[in-house]
């Protein structure tokens, strides 16, 4: 059977103009600053006057730990908020924004795929808004401000070897992990070490996706400790004056850009940080305005839900306000072949067994999920090759577990296959049975929060960190940062550090290699195992298929 691609779908969309997608959800023409005629920011005035309506029912989708079987988290997402439209619900979706350098690596773009797409395709995964190129350009200003503060004369007494700020590109660039700038005489500065990550690991990235309003914005860049005098005291982004210039580069992409789905209904596509090396979730502005025009808001987080929706209930649901009232924990009986120890070339056989086998790992992010007190369903997402037999197991499994698994086929059917899932969305989000509360409080100490990550989501039996790691940790409570929630730096495919170790492991280590302080943002980032702030490419790079055809078309983005 000849499926068409994601982008071939994307082209033939029936897009209406943006102004008809926000009258969708009552925002006037004169408050959507247009992009074309398929994209839009929604005005900081427009959202301001919003904040004293209720608030909707938010939705978290997250996933199992992703293989290369794939998953389908954000087509999920967008399948679900289809059919909760289908049913008559008046629902919002809010997802990320793609990083070019996934786009050009091999994980593909962030718009969904299918029927259950988010359109324009093509420009969401490239430049779209230039949201992430300002990010970049507002990130590196500071770095640029640093190097030339020290070039005249240094009077704030930074000592260059103590500069924590780095560079950014959004790309993969591992030339640019580690470098020496000012090379080249007197005229170019003093050398040092430095390097690149890229632009979703930044913590200018972070700040705007949780910051309130543009004066928020600017006093958490403004907080941004950037590098430690010669007397080891913090030197912040406010100290450089740079602040002021970041958030003028910041202003536009800070307004949330709407767009739509292939059935035309809303969608706020804001912000991208990954869940990997950052928090993973889209903005808390884009969220909230969603919240305010919608009766339910369809959120995803990050990669598998050890890490994004982790990450989503300690940091954003905490600094937010945010309380979800149900998640789905995407699945496939693939990715269930593959946790069994099925390898990628024979998925497409029948094996009940090695399905079976793989469910322990969905079996774990339930329990993790449910631990925050916010109800679960799963979704099967179906795939052509998938047989009764082995659906069934999955959702055997899932009841064993104290859940509900749903076989949705929004990939193929867009939002007419979710319909089942979203009524069990509405039933249980509607059920008022949530109880959310974060994994930890705010007063426990910082290494207590990464073991109590480690032991309770991790299932580890152990933190590993050097004494310079916890005597770093013990500094900052000093400083009057122990209060701040933990952001995980780890590999997405396991419950442990290991990329290669898949299932449900036990009695497994998590070693902490360097912890960096956000003071911005507002959390700590914990760097475990190998894990990179600025990724490489891999041997076959997508960038090689990526092109325009002889009608001047993108081919190649996936």
């Amino acid at each position: 059977m000849a499926f068409k691609t994601d982008i071939e779908i994307a082209r033939e969309a029936k897009k209406k103009p943006i102004m008809d997608i926000g009258a969708k959800l009552g925002i006037p023409a004169e408050d959507l600053l247009p992009y074309g005629h398929d994209k839009a920011k929604v005005s900081q005035t427009f959202i301001e006057a919003l904040k004293d309506r209720k608030d909707g029912k938010l939705i978290l989708v997250t996933a199992i730990n992703p293989t290369p079987a794939g998953e389908g988290k954000t087509t999920t997402t967008v399948g679900l908020g289809d059919g909760l439209n289908r049913i008559g619900k008046k629902a919002v979706i809010c997802i990320r924004e793609a990083s070019l350098g996934p786009n050009f690596g091999m994980k593909g773009g962030a718009a969904g795929g299918g029927y259950s797409q988010v359109v324009p395709m093509e420009e969401m995964n490239l430049h779209f808004t230039g949201d992430f190129h300002a990010i970049t350009s507002a990130h590196n200003l500071l770095s640029a401000m640093i190097d030339n503060h020290i070039y005249w004369g240094n009077e704030l007494d930074i000592d260059a070897r103590r500069i924590s700020w780095r560079r950014v590109m959004d790309m993969n660039d591992r030339a640019l992990r580690d470098i020496v700038v000012n090379l080249g005489g007197v005229a170019n500065g003093f050398p040092r070490q430095t390097g690149f990550d890229i632009t979703v690991a930044s913590e200018v990235m972070a700040i705007l996706c949780l910051s309130n309003d543009l004066a928020d914005l600017q006093k958490r860049l403004g907080d941004i400790v950037v590098a430690y005098t010669r007397a080891k005291t913090p030197v912040y982004a406010r100290d450089i004056q740079a602040d002021g210039a970041m958030t003028v580069l910041l202003k536009d992409a800070m307004q949330p850009n709407l767009v739509q789905t292939l059935e035309n209904n809303p969608a706020f596509v804001h912000g991208g940080p990954f869940a990997n090396i950052a928090h993973g979730c889209n903005s808390v502005i884009a969220t909230k305005t969603a919240l305010k025009l919608g009766d339910y808001v369809v959120t995803e987080a990050g990669f598998g839900a050890d890490l994004g929706a982790e990450k989503f209930f300690d940091i954003k649901c905490r600094k937010a306000g945010l309380k979800p009232s149900a998640t789905v924990i995407v699945a496939t009986v693939r990715a269930m072949k593959m946790n069994g120890g099925v390898a990628k070339a024979d998925l497409g056989a029948e094996n009940v067994a090695a399905v079976k086998k793989g469910c322990p790992n969905l079996g774990r992010h339930i329990a993790n999920v449910k631990s925050f007190g916010v109800p679960v369903v799963v979704a099967i997402n179906h795939f052509h090759s998938d047989t009764e037999a082995e659906v069934q197991a999955v959702k055997a499994y899932v009841a064993e577990q104290g859940a509900e698994a749903i076989l949705s086929k929004h990939w193929a059917d867009g939002g007419a296959g979710a319909e089942d899932l979203a009524r069990k969305v509405v039933e249980i989000a509607d059920s008022g049975s949530a109880n959310f509360s974060p994994l930890y409080p705010d007063e426990m100490g910082l290494f207590q929060k990464i073991e109590t990550i480690a032991k309770r989501i991790y299932h580890a039996d152990e933190v590993l960190a050097d004494k310079s790691v916890r005597d770093q940790l013990k500094a900052w409570e000093e400083a009057g940062y122990g209060n701040l929630p933990v952001c995980m730096a780890k590999t997405q495919y396991s419950f442990t550090t290991d990329p290669n170790v898949r299932g449900a492991p036990t009695g497994h280590s998590v070693p902490i290699r360097e912890v960096r302080l956000s003071a911005g943002a507002g959390f700590i980032v914990a760097i475990c195992g190998s894990i990179m702030t600025m990724p490489g490419l891999p041997r076959k790079p997508s960038a090689e298929v990526i092109r325009l055809n002889e009608k001047g078309d993108v081919e190649g983005l996936f």
